[in-house]
């Protein structure tokens, strides 16, 4: 198996193609001149002349084909069965040498004659290398769609496969460009090795110039497929990205997304999406080539999107993208209103599931997408569609939040909760959190609403109630993921913990906390967690001391801190700090006698 994507570079003294070429025809020359003054063996001599004359006259027709090209034509197949042609004449040359010398020693003349099975052999060869040339030819005269396979990939069937699509996609009419891309993409998706055949022989490329033929849709249609599914996977994908990166694919394929029909619309979007999900700087380039603009102005369609946004200083360039897009999108519905709502909708899903794919860890994709009219746009999908694109739009602002949430001139410049955007974008998570009961659609609001948690104000019980709701969540992966982000409202970050502790106390997140930690499962020490940041923001409650705590903490805590020792320092403060409020209870309880 091949080990790496990448094209074996070339080395300054390689050949040219033509070059390469020439070298077995003088070859050939050479064998003709021996053989005719062969002085044993002389019929069989004059039988591999014929043979290497043949062999000589199709070579010189894959010349003509090469040289006459109007286009470079995929060098990989041609370079492996001249190289292996120009072996099997060495051997034919080393063998019609050794029939031309005569020596006066008999003795000599004995051990240098060849045999017939040397003959036989050196025949085979010669044949199979012919085999390899009319099958170039028939390739270049069928435009690609020769279905036979060369005796040199005989052995492997897969290559001659690909050589056949490959050429096809270089050679042949637009049906046939659209069958070849799918069958390449059929090849790249039974295993990780037809993908790793595909790149190193030279597929890519081919698949780019048919994406950017705008004059065939069903073409570009398959070529973007085809791409996918060659980056797509569990596998180390990352090389075959890294591979389109150096190729300068983005901006090809932020253009054809501009430019293209729907359906192609859809398609490259879905490229896009692969691409940023398997290497993080393909999300960077795909933002330096400005593919935020179609990905917004395309998934907006059909949507009129409203302008809550002042225009005052230091929001002047968000106005003006928002009219700059809107009239964009004007002339988008009009240019394509008879396509299908259900195409429509498709474009719409796969462009909201490209800027999930793209904000994710990538700071730069998110501050493009809050900086213009994309995160209104998130909201107002959010507020107004379901289904795929609904969630595909809630897990872009997961993303995009889970960024600011570690960039805080992103999370108070983009999500500040007074900020007419940013609230829009809020009360539609809020929205979701109270009204939704689908766990796939809560978790990344839910997510969404953590990730901010510094940006509110304290004494919010509106922002707490929705989540302190869900901690008796029939789904245990919900009630986790509002543990999760409860802890960083209370947690030692946030300035406002000791009010938002309170919050909880008040919304009796308490008991609804300690049945959760009935549950023995991996979330548990989530659950703890909380606990012990609510113990040292508020110990001094009374429900703390009504739901015993105390005793809940210290029951838990050895088993969980043998998977968790990072946490003896938390679970102890929390432990003496309950110590000092709750009567009866003796200092030396605290984690030092528990062998915390």
């Amino acid at each position: 198996m091949m080990k790496s994507p990448n094209p074996s570079p070339k080395l300054e003294e390689e050949k040219s193609l033509e070059e390469e070429l020439l070298i077995p025809i003088l070859m050939g020359e050479q064998v003709i001149k021996l053989a005719e003054e062969a002085k044993s063996s002389k019929v069989e001599c004059r039988e591999l002349a014929k043979k290497v004359e043949i062999l000589c006259k199709n070579l010189r027709g894959v010349v003509r084909v090469v040289t006459g090209s109007h286009q470079s034509l995929n060098d990989r197949p041609i370079r492996r069965m001249v190289r292996e042609l120009s072996k099997n004449l060495e051997k034919t040359l080393a063998l019609v040498r050794r029939c031309k010398s005569q020596g006066v020693n008999v003795l000599r003349n004995v051990l240098t004659m060849s045999s017939t099975g040397d003959f036989r052999k050196v025949w085979n060869l010669l044949e199979s290398s012919n085999g390899d040339m009319m099958w170039l030819l028939s390739i270049f005269e069928s435009k690609g769609t020769n279905l036979s396979i060369s005796p040199i990939a005989s052995n492997d069937p897969i290559l001659a496969w690909v050589w056949t699509s490959i050429y096809t996609l270089q050679l042949g009419n637009p049906k046939d460009r659209v069958e070849a891309a799918n069958e390449l993409g059929s090849l790249a998706k039974d295993n990780d090795r037809n993908k790793f055949i595909i790149v190193e022989e030279g597929g890519v490329l081919p698949l780019l110039k048919v994406l950017k033929d705008s004059a065939f849709p069903d073409s570009q249609v398959a070529a973007a497929n085809a791409l996918t599914s060659i980056i797509s996977g569990d596998h180390d994908q990352q090389r075959f990205v890294q591979f389109l990166l150096s190729n300068l694919a983005v901006p090809v394929i932020v253009q054809v997304l501009s430019d293209a029909v729907f359906r192609v619309r859809v398609s490259v979007a879905n490229l896009v999406s692969a691409m940023a999900d398997q290497e993080p700087l393909a999300r960077e380039e795909f933002i330096r080539a400005n593919v935020t603009k179609p990905l917004v102005l395309f998934m907006s369609l059909d949507t009129v999107l409203n302008k809550p946004i002042a225009a005052r200083s230091g929001l002047h360039s968000v106005v003006q993208n928002l009219s700059e897009v809107d009239s964009d999108g004007s002339n988008c519905r009009g240019r394509e209103a008879d396509q299908s709502p259900e195409l429509r909708n498709d474009v719409k899903v796969s462009c909201a599931k490209a800027l999930w794919k793209l904000s994710k860890g990538c700071l730069l994709a998110c501050k493009r997408i809050t900086e213009t009219k994309g995160l209104i746009c998130l909201a107002k999908m959010i507020e107004s569609e379901s289904g795929e694109l609904r969630l595909n739009c809630l897990m872009a602002v997961m993303e995009i939040t889970a960024v600011a949430e570690s960039n805080a001139d992103l999370r108070r410049g983009a999500f500040k909760p007074t900020a007419p955007v940013a609230k829009a974008v809020l009360d539609q998570l809020f929205k979701v959190v109270r009204e939704e009961r689908d766990s796939t659609l809560l978790i990344p609001a839910i997510k969404s609403i953590g990730s901010l948690a510094r940006n509110f104000p304290g004494k919010v019980p509106h922002v707490l109630g929705p989540l302190v709701a869900h901690l008796g969540n029939k789904d245990i992966n919900v009630a986790s993921e509002v543990i999760v982000a409860l802890i960083k409202f209370v947690c030692t970050d946030n300035y406002n913990r000791v009010d938002h502790s309170k919050a909880i106390l008040e919304l009796d997140g308490i008991p609804k906390l300690m049945s959760l930690l009935k549950i023995k499962d991996g979330h548990q020490v989530y659950g703890l967690k909380l606990l012990c940041y609510l113990a040292l923001n508020v110990g001094n409650s009374k429900v703390l001391e009504q739901e015993r705590v105390l005793s809940t903490i210290e029951k838990l805590a050895r088993p969980v801190l043998a998977q968790n020792p990072d946490l003896k320092e938390l679970f102890a403060n929390a432990i003496h700090h309950l110590s000092l409020y709750q009567s009866g209870v003796q200092l030396h309880r605290h984690p030092l006698g528990l062998g915390l």
